[in-house]
């Protein structure tokens, strides 16, 4: 999970020097981070889905590492928009596949009452490789600048070659990963595909407000992870190398204590027995997120910094609980359809429209300065979507399964 997230967020960290040598436009780089991440995703999430309740969840997260390692390689050697295009499509889909096929693992190694704690591990790779994605990125970046590029590329594009072959060394443990055996299963195990997806529309009542509640707390943190760097670099004048190392640590720190809190908060709220109290730490973690959301307009990087670690707590915490709910109320082989069905819309509001909301938002404020502005205020009014959501799917909540 920390591999495949430093491989997918890497492009965010550099994006900047990537827009000057290729001339691209703030559109264009939304699209490189939004559009080409959603769109495999879209395609992909429900039937690996399907594949994650049925087959080898070992082997196709091993498939899902090649794809991100592959697209992280191409990224650094590409000269042209299409090219780039593609592979960022294949850096994004194995990152965001892989947390479907996790989560269903990570299940199978842990019991019910001890899931939450389980899959904050899950959480905290996400965040450590986000985190690395700017800490490292920056301090590649910063090396390359400094003594030239590697293999005759230029420093952005030396920093992907760095990561993909890192990838490759940190992959291989992967390898001698084994399939656990599943719990939880429903009676009817064999059932079609169609029966499948009937079985999981009668939970639609409750999963559609969940999906809404985390629909749009990840569209926030999707634009802030997108466009934090080029606020940082036009607002406040600070470079790659500069804010890397903090804004990493902020990532990290974020990640890890809102996976503390957010794995405890869903078994403390299972434990007590209230309908959907698994999701009271959801509510407060989308509530947290709303002043948060101004993070882009703060008045110096200090208020930047504490502000985006709250956004990213909030985020953290309502992800890992979503995830726990999904584990602990539905039954095992519905789970990777679900989580599935959760990530292609996800993959197509969050990380497929957000980044490119901003671009419409700031353009109609009045052009590419208005960045921070633009990301504000749809931080704010999808955070505020997702506290809602989160609201209505805890009244609606089904019990355990047993």
């Amino acid at each position: 999970m920390a591999t495949g997230n430093m491989a997918m967020g890497l492009f965010s960290a550099v994006q900047e020097q990537a827009k000057a040598e290729l001339a691209l436009s703030d559109f264009q780089l939304s699209l490189l981070s939004g559009l080409a991440v959603s769109i495999p995703l879209a395609i992909l999430a429900v039937p690996v889905g399907l594949i994650v309740d049925r087959g080898n969840r070992v082997r196709l997260l091993l498939w899902t590492a090649v794809a991100w390692t592959t697209g992280t390689l191409l990224t650094a050697v590409a000269e042209s928009m299409p090219v780039l295009f593609t592979a960022r499509m294949l850096g994004g889909v194995g990152a965001s596949v892989s947390t479907t096929i996790a989560i269903s693992l990570a299940s199978d190694f842990s019991l019910p009452a001890n899931r939450g704690r389980s899959l904050l591990l899950l959480t905290v790779g996400k965040y450590a490789g986000t985190a690395l994605a700017f800490s490292l990125g920056g301090w590649l970046l910063g090396h390359f600048l400094a003594h030239g590029g590697c293999a005759g590329l230029s420093a952005w594009r030396s920093a992907h070659l760095a990561v993909g072959v890192l990838s490759v060394v940190l992959l291989l443990p992967l390898a001698r990963l084994r399939e656990p055996l599943r719990q939880e299963m429903a009676a009817a195990a064999g059932r079609s595909v169609s029966e499948t997806l009937r079985e999981l529309a009668a939970y639609r009542r409750f999963l559609a407000p969940l999906f809404l509640g985390q629909i749009g707390v990840m569209m926030a943190d999707a634009a802030a992870a997108v466009w934090a760097a080029p606020v940082l670099s036009r607002t406040y004048a600070a470079s790659p190398q500069e804010f890397g190392s903090w804004l990493g640590a902020v990532i990290f720190g974020a990640g890890i204590l809102g996976s503390l809190a957010g794995g405890f908060a869903a078994d403390a709220g299972l434990r007590s027995g209230r309908r959907g109290g698994i999701l009271t730490g959801a509510v407060f973690g989308s509530l947290l997120a709303l002043p948060a959301a101004f993070f882009p307009i703060a008045p110096d990087t200090g208020v930047f910094a504490a502000l985006i670690f709250l956004l990213l707590l909030g985020g953290t915490i309502t992800g890992l609980v979503t995830a726990t709910t999904l584990a602990v109320l539905l039954p095992n082989d519905l789970r990777g359809l679900a989580i599935g069905v959760f990530m292609a819309l996800g993959g197509l509001v969050a990380f497929g429209m957000a980044p490119t909301l901003v671009t419409v938002v700031s353009t109609a404020l009045g052009g590419e300065g208005r960045i921070g502005l633009g990301l504000a205020i749809l931080g704010f009014g999808a955070s505020a979507t997702g506290c809602a959501g989160f609201i209505i799917a805890r009244h609606r909540a089904p019990p355990p399964v047993r």
